[in-house]
């Protein structure tokens, strides 16, 4: 066997590293001096803030101080090889353990990376010779198909890295395959040391409750298709674009292949250079999609989760959550793909179509990471469900759309405090509507001059419309879709009645005078 010193080359990197990954790197060597040979340790640092260089740092160092091999392991090829060009890099020669590796000349390596599939299977198969590996690397360690592989390294030390230290499965949290967790530097430090770009989140409310949580504790691929391919949420998706981020490089995120190629077509009909990815895409198709996607300055890429990890491109503009999610991990992972800086960035939008923001909070807040690490189910549990939060929604106006509303003061209405002052005063429901219906027309004819201006301002408020109703549907708990839909189109029907029968009486009112002939 070569010794660990004839394995490392003169390191080719620029990466400088810094400060807090030099901090980082000094608490992991102090566990391999302390911590028994067997220890479990896990460190956390947010996408964006270099853990594969820090871990490729690890290695080096490892290697160059201590006579045991390394072993890096990762769950998908894309980043297998993107470990193993890092750790080049760095100087460490390295094989990568694939399906069609040629492992006769195994001993002279002292560092491998491998995929969990490839590497069980191997093992199985009694291929490798695991007998010296001192210190076993987990990259995404918050996937639990890592965990089958354990049992091989009883006498190594392993180290998980991760984002998101909480298991992708609740019924495997990671306190109990780890001893410790090292919390890395947060998002709000990496900003303000010009790390990591700075997120502006834009949140439009969406009703949830039609979706369906799965086995798996997410929504389901069929329920979230249901919602999103419907007409009304494409329209919102495409008006988002265009209001936060009409000629940026945007990707958007869906939950499911379907939702994916309706929003294809959505922004191809609507004139937009557009492309879809998801993972039954060929490695040459997808090696076209994503070539074209960084060479486009005003691209947009629709796509189904496969970006989520082993995707590096900084001149992301924007991230759309066209899906709601109630994995933290996920959410985290999808805004952390346009966290990335550069020097003409400093800034990125993200577009929360799934209420994701009011679920799990602005992307960047500072969470307690060892709380979470220590009680995932505490956490799990009070995330808030889809009923409570969505009672808890405004309607706001586009800003757009509030434009042609200049003239009127507030054009909110709280149709919960109307249902209660309603119910205190012994009146029927309907009254409540029917006081709807008088504030959007006053609205309407606060910013008109004639009948036929507030006439076409009344069409301009079919969302707000929408939401008053749903919320008005709820609070007199009868919400069967026919009854929605038949009470919208009528809504629409007695507000157009209202201000044709109205308009001179109302205006007067407001103006003092009667409007012009």
């Amino acid at each position: 066997m070569a010794s660990n010193n004839t394995v490392l080359k003169e390191k080719k990197t620029d990466k400088d590293l810094y400060n807090y990954q030099k901090g980082a790197i000094s608490k992991i060597f102090k566990s391999f001096e302390e911590a028994p040979e067997d220890y479990h340790l896990l460190y956390q640092l947010p996408t964006g803030g270099g853990k594969t260089v820090i871990f490729s740092e690890i290695v080096r160092e490892y290697l160059r101080t201590r006579n045991k091999k390394v072993l890096v392991l990762t769950h998908r090829i894309e980043l297998c090889k993107q470990t193993s060009k890092m750790l080049t890099e760095f100087g460490v020669v390295n094989k990568v353990i694939n399906s069609t590796a040629n492992l006769e000349d195994q001993d002279q390596y002292s560092c491998f990376v491998a995929m969990v599939e490839t590497l069980n299977n191997r093992l199985r198969d009694n291929m490798l010779d695991i007998s010296d590996i001192g210190l076993v690397i987990i990259d995404e360690a918050h996937y639990n198909s890592f965990t089958k592989l354990f049992k091989y390294f009883d006498k190594s030390f392993l180290l998980g890295v991760t984002a998101t230290p909480l298991s992708s499965n609740i019924e495997l949290p990671m306190k109990d395959n780890y001893d410790e967790l090292i919390v890395g530097e947060s998002i709000p430090a990496l900003i303000e040391n010009e790390f990591l770009a700075q997120a502006l989140n834009y949140s439009y409310n969406v009703g949830l409750t039609s979706l369906v949580v799965g086995s798996n504790g997410d929504y389901t691929v069929q329920s979230s298709d249901d919602l999103y391919t419907g007409t009304d949420m494409l329209s919102r998706l495409l008006q988002s674009y265009e209001e936060r981020s009409k000629g940026k490089k945007t990707l958007i995120f869906n939950n499911g292949i379907n939702t994916s190629l309706y929003v294809y077509d959505t922004f191809k009909r609507a004139g937009y250079p557009v492309m879809h990815l998801d993972n039954t895409a060929s490695k040459k198709e997808r090696k076209m999609i994503l070539k074209w996607f960084r060479e486009t300055p005003d691209a947009i890429l629709t796509s189904v989760s496969i970006l989520t990890t082993g995707f590096d491109e900084p001149t992301v503009d924007t991230i759309i959550l066209n899906r709601a999610t109630r994995s933290l991990t996920l959410y985290y992972q999808m805004i952390g793909r346009g966290s990335r800086i550069t020097n003409n960035k400093s800034t990125f939008n993200v577009i929360d179509l799934g209420n994701n923001f009011h679920r799990f909070g602005a992307w960047g807040e500072d969470l307690d990471w060892q709380r979470i690490f220590k009680s995932p189910k505490y956490f799990l549990d009070n995330l808030i469900d889809d009923e409570e939060l969505e009672s808890s929604f405004k309607y706001e106006m586009p800003d757009e759309l509030r434009e042609q509303f200049s003239n009127s003061e507030d054009v909110y209405f709280n149709v919960k405090r109307a249902y209660i002052e309603s119910v205190k005063n012994g009146e029927s429901t309907k009254v409540i509507l029917e006081r709807s219906i008088e504030h959007h027309a006053k609205i309407c004819i606060e910013n008109s001059e004639d009948v036929f201006d507030a006439l076409i301002l009344a069409k301009e408020l079919g969302d707000d419309i929408d939401y008053r109703i749903e919320r008005y549907t709820k609070c007199i708990s009868k919400s069967t879709h026919n009854f929605v839909s038949w009470l919208k189109n009528d809504y629409r029907l007695k507000l157009r009645s209202y201000l044709r029968e109205n308009f001179d009486q109302v205006f007067e009112e407001i103006h003092g005078y009667p409007p012009e002939e």
